[in-house]
């Protein structure tokens, strides 16, 4: 329950609801969902005028789980809509599974009609996939993010919470969702209520479309030293084609002894474990999360032959590749 109610006064005269439809996939993020719907909610009660509605649809319209396992009964099937809609699709985890032929086909129908489009959490992929967002800016949730700009090398990805690229939105999950709905709050009914549906949802921070998803990874590590930032962030750069620990040391003006204190001091590894390092995760986030053959996926993350792949892999992960795939397959067909 909001308390210490009060009301925002809002001049809709001449002006229709505005209707928001809700596609829910398959293991879709509550969070994201919820934070979307609930903030149109809060513009409601503190306006004391109905705003916005929405209705929940789906693939065959009957009900959808959200990947905590709770069932939403749906108000209907992916049906024609009036062009006035805004559309958001809530993505979750496994989304190319949950991602149907039918949907593609109802999102590039109903763009051709000129309805806005939204992708929520993962969703993005689903706009993608239907060719919506080609020559487009927009963003997905950053796990998903190697996956995507491999697959999707016509969008523009970017790394903000949120992005509006014409009748397109995409989000990076979370909350974010908030971040995008006061954005729209606000262009339709004024900053002063979109703060004021902040204050309700406790949420004091509110990003932009300039703000970025996660912080850096030496912010994140708690990495201050700024040549080792440096070199961090020229390492994530150059995934696909390494850059060896002395050419790195030379680019930042040290000796490869210095760097390697540097990385024993903070980092508690080598440079090149660190490196090694990086580039695996990306190679499993590749393997989880796309279609590639496990060559395209050692060459994407910098390894000149599948063996050194597979033999660097199964040392890190305890696996080979060709059995991670494997297994995460097998579990999607369950």
């Amino acid at each position: 329950m909001e308390a210490n109610f009060y009301s925002v006064d809002v001049d809709v005269q001449g002006r229709k609801p505005r209707h928001f439809v809700f596609v829910l996939l398959e293991n879709f993020t509550l969070l994201s969902f919820a934070a979307s719907l609930d903030s149109l909610r809060i513009a409601n009660r503190l306006s004391r005028k109905t705003l916005y509605t929405w209705s929940l649809i789906g693939d065959g319209g009957e009900e959808v789980s959200c990947s905590a396992g709770t069932r939403f009964r749906l108000d209907g099937d992916l049906d024609e809509l009036n062009r006035e809609d805004t559309v958001l699709v809530c993505g979750g985890i496994d989304v190319a599974q949950a991602t149907s032929k039918r949907l593609l086909n109802w999102l590039r129908r109903e763009a051709r009609r000129g309805v806005t489009m939204g992708g929520l959490c993962t969703a993005g992929y689903s706009l993608a996939k239907a060719g919506l967002l080609d020559g487009k800016r927009a963003t997905i949730h950053w796990e998903n993010q190697d996956s995507f700009a491999e697959e999707f090398e016509e969008v523009d990805l970017t790394k903000s919470v949120f992005v509006i690229d014409g009748n397109r939105y995409t989000t990076a999950g979370g909350t974010s969702s908030i971040d995008l709905m006061l954005k729209l709050i606000g262009d339709h009914h004024g900053e002063t209520l979109a703060s004021a549906v902040a204050d309700q949802l406790i949420y004091s921070s509110i990003r932009t479309d300039q703000d970025t998803q996660r912080l850096s990874t030496p912010t994140r590590i708690g990495v201050r030293h700024p040549k080792l930032s440096q070199v961090i962030q020229m390492m994530e750069n150059h995934i696909e084609d390494p850059i060896s620990p002395a050419t790195l040391a030379r680019d930042v003006g040290m000796s490869t002894r210095q760097l390697e204190r540097l990385f024993r001091r903070y980092l508690n590894r080598s440079p090149k474990r660190y490196y090694m390092e990086l580039r695996l995760q990306k190679a499993r986030n590749l393997l989880m999360q796309t279609d590639m053959s496990v060559i395209n996926v050692a060459l994407a993350c910098g390894f000149a032959s599948p063996s050194h792949f597979s033999k660097c892999y199964r040392s890190h992960y305890d696996t080979t590749p060709y059995r991670e795939r494997g297994v995460h397959v097998a579990r999607l067909s369950i």
